[in-house]
């Protein structure tokens, strides 16, 4: 028997959807309306379905009509709206299906296929951004590609995405063996004729990856490498500086006379006005890439810099499904704070996009709409589990943990700002700290590392970066072992 379906959007796009399932033999969908915002489309039929009512009418409408599953289909709609929507089909009892974005439905019209699940980046509240393919593969095809941290979540997406480029060779690179294994095995699999070396190599080893980089010979290095957690690194600065700053000074000194042409770093909104020691390392290692762009002529030195990426390993969204799913409470930080999301592809895109752009010493930050409420984050996603927030499952305030920041911005003060060739793209010119020594840091920062003194390392990123806010120290005993417990649960 056909499932009872009602389309939620009268538009063009909710149409298509009704055109689309009556074409289809068997498709095993029975449209019996629409529901609009829209009181000047109330009582009108299109495609031979009644407009019933607005969309806070799903509640009446869904047991008179036996509905079953609604499919929103306004591809323009908000965050809130999808919210909203997700919400009036769990007070309903029915599922929740959502058609394409903009972009989709302008490339052509809509099939039964591309009706799918919500997904969290549905609740951004912008459309995803999108990137010249034809001219991303033209760019890389022939390219020898080493990526950094290619077990990682971007590393990993990186590999998938650029590995159906026709690239001459892709060299995975990274730590941690299992990682690397499981996306060696992956790549291999989804490009069988694609060239892939798995290396196991640190980059915080000079001489290693300098010989490494002299015998492969890359065209390309994507730096995703890095110690990412907030909280950890509060707790061994040393560890922080020694992988995010010499691991990325190692790099560059390597490429430098290697043949490499473009080198890009992934840089994090976290390095703006610094609170934690993460953030404090990575503008560190932009301003390494700044000083060495103004030094030398090859390779390119490139810098991405973007927020919060949805569904990357240790991000709020998959902790917070894995709390959902366990029935709750959902941590979050402060009802106040906020994060700018995008999408693992997104950001894995912007950053062959940027690479392909540059001419050497740029920031690349992608335009990513309004900052989004971490808490509203939460309550989305346990609409989307077909939960509701503070009554199925509930919703605790932890606190900030040390480092982290209320709200986090994408551009330093001072940094001149201008458009890219890419309209989601903007490219800033940084600028380096006035005194700046980069071999006296280096060697200061090398001796406190050795030292193993984090409280001085803490004390001179405080220093040397203008505009950090590094606050309380963070790494005496005490404190580690609280980090260890907080990143445990």
């Amino acid at each position: 028997m056909a499932k009872r379906v009602i389309v939620i959007g009268a538009g063009e796009a909710g149409r298509m959807v009704v055109r689309e399932i009556d074409a289809v033999e068997k498709s095993g969908f029975e449209v019996v309306g629409f529901l609009d915002d829209d009181p000047g489309l109330h009582g009108k039929v299109f495609e031979g379905r009644p407009v019933l009512g607005s969309c806070d009418a799903l509640i009446q409408v869904a047991p008179s009509e036996r509905v079953e599953q609604a499919i929103v289909a306004v591809p323009s709609g908000s965050r809130e709206f999808v919210r909203r929507a997700i919400a009036l089909c769990r007070d309903a009892g029915i599922s929740c299906k959502i058609v394409p974005g903009v972009i989709e439905i302008i490339r052509g019209p809509v099939h039964l296929e591309q009706v799918r699940d919500v997904h969290p980046e549905d609740l951004l509240g912008r459309e995803m951004a999108e990137f010249d393919e034809r001219a991303l593969s033209e760019g890389l095809a022939g390219r020898r590609i080493m990526v950094t941290g290619a077990g990682g979540s971007i590393g990993g997406e990186l590999c998938r995405q650029i590995g159906r480029l026709d690239l001459a060779e892709l060299h995975l690179l990274g730590r941690g063996e299992n990682q690397i294994f499981e996306i060696e095995h992956e790549i291999r699999t989804l490009y069988p004729s694609l060239k892939v070396e798995a290396i196991i190599a640190d980059i915080r080893r000079e001489k290693e990856i300098t010989r490494l980089i002299a015998r492969l010979k890359p065209d390309y290095i994507y730096h995703t490498a890095a110690h990412k957690h907030v909280h950890y690194m509060e707790a061994y600065p040393e560890e922080a500086v020694a992988n995010n700053v010499f691991g990325t000074e190692n790099l560059i000194k390597a490429a430098r006379g290697s043949g490499v042409a473009r080198l890009v770093l992934i840089s994090t909104d976290k390095a703006v006005r610094p609170e934690g020691i993460m953030g404090a390392t990575k503008r560190l290692a932009e301003f390494l890439m700044s000083d060495y762009s103004k030094r030398i002529e090859a390779p390119r030195l490139l810098t991405v810099r973007f927020g919060n990426v949805l569904g990357s390993r240790g991000s709020v969204v998959p902790v917070f499904i894995s709390q959902i799913r366990s029935g709750g409470p959902v941590t979050v930080s402060h009802p106040d704070a906020t994060r700018f999301f995008m999408s693992l592809r997104e950001a894995c895109m912007l950053v062959v996009q940027a690479s392909l752009m540059g001419s050497g010493g740029e920031i690349f930050v992608l335009r990513m709409g309004t900052p989004v409420r971490i808490v509203d984050m939460a309550k989305d996603l346990i609409a989307l589990h077909g939960l509701r927030p503070g009554v199925d499952i509930d919703i605790e305030f932890a606190g900030l943990r040390p480092g982290e920041k209320l709200h986090e911005d994408l551009v330093v003060e001072g940094e001149e700002v201008m458009e890219s060739p890419h309209e989601r793209i903007l490219i800033a010119r940084p600028s380096l700290p006035a005194g700046w020594d980069r071999e006296a840091a280096l060697r200061t920062l090398e001796r406190l590392v050795e030292d193993g003194d984090a409280r001085g390392i803490r004390r001179y990123l405080g220093e040397i970066i203008p505009d950090a806010r590094l606050g309380k120290d963070g790494s005496d005993d005490s404190t580690r072992d609280r980090q260890r417990k907080a990143g445990s649960q």
